[in-house]
């Protein structure tokens, strides 16, 4: 069994404190964007991507938050407005991201009257990348703890209390960072990326079969608990995900018959 014990402070220069799970973004955003630009880039949009990227960022951090505040803790930013603010104090939603990402992807690809599917899939291939860094990071930071559990490779999170627990950040870190990864490359090499559309889709799908089956590991948040049909607000966000994918994937397959 193993004790968890790490410092969330990953560098202090005076009084000012870069934390691990910040470095996890700015460490996935730069990775994910060099290796779209070198590998996965195709001519028609390389030159667009870097001003793409703005808009992904933006979509990200603004989506990920408001997606934090509508779907996990309500009530209390109603109550607390300004603490929307406080991103620097933690309260990310995975989902809330995605749904930014994609408000953002169409605004751009609006601009010149593109396939938003096009800038979408090379987003897909590279997220993994970023989920990766981010559960790592949350592991780090003894949060999204799971449940308490007797397996031999249980944590410790000396900052939460004395029991021994699931690292489901780990567990997501794996499924949803190392092999949806795997998954979306060996789709890539067949060709998904010439029906726009189809990556953006099987990362949907398989993220939220991953998450789903994950969750039922991982403590559920607090002040929510267990929901409708005994599930967590993850498992009700990945359930409709999951539709959207499969839907899209379809979608997508008769367009490609039809032409």
């Amino acid at each position: 069994m193993i004790i968890n014990n790490f410092d969330p402070v990953a560098i202090e220069i005076f009084s000012l404190e870069i934390r691990w799970y910040s470095l996890a973004y700015i460490i996935g955003i730069l990775l994910g964007w060099y290796l779209a630009k070198k590998v996965f880039i195709y001519n028609g949009i390389k030159d667009r991507f870097d001003d793409f990227v703005t808009y992904v960022i933006i979509g990200l951090i603004l989506g990920g938050r408001l997606g934090y505040v509508l779907f996990y803790n309500l009530d209390y930013y109603l109550n607390n407005f300004l603490d929307i603010f406080k991103i620097w104090q933690g309260g990310m939603s995975f989902h809330g991201a995605v749904i930014g990402i994609i408000i953002s992807s169409i605004l751009f690809s609006r601009k010149d009257k593109e396939d938003v599917y096009k800038y979408l899939d090379i987003i897909a291939l590279i997220s993994p990348i970023g989920i990766l860094f981010g559960r790592i990071a949350n592991f780090i930071n003894s949060e999204l703890y799971g449940l308490e559990t007797s397996v031999p490779w249980a944590v410790k999170f000396v900052k939460i209390d004395n029991l021994y627990r699931h690292p489901s950040q780990l567990y997501e870190a794996t499924f949803e960072g190392i092999v949806l990864f795997l998954i979306l490359i060996y789709f890539w090499t067949k060709g998904y990326l010439n029906t726009p559309g189809k990556l953006s889709a099987l990362f949907l799908i398989f993220y939220s079969v991953f998450r789903f089956i994950i969750e039922y590991f991982r403590l559920p948040d607090e002040q929510l608990g267990y929901l409708i049909l005994n599930l967590t607000m993850g498992q009700l966000l990945s359930f409709l995900f999951f539709i959207t994918g499969v839907s899209i994937f379809y979608l997508k397959d008769d367009t490609k018959k039809r032409s």
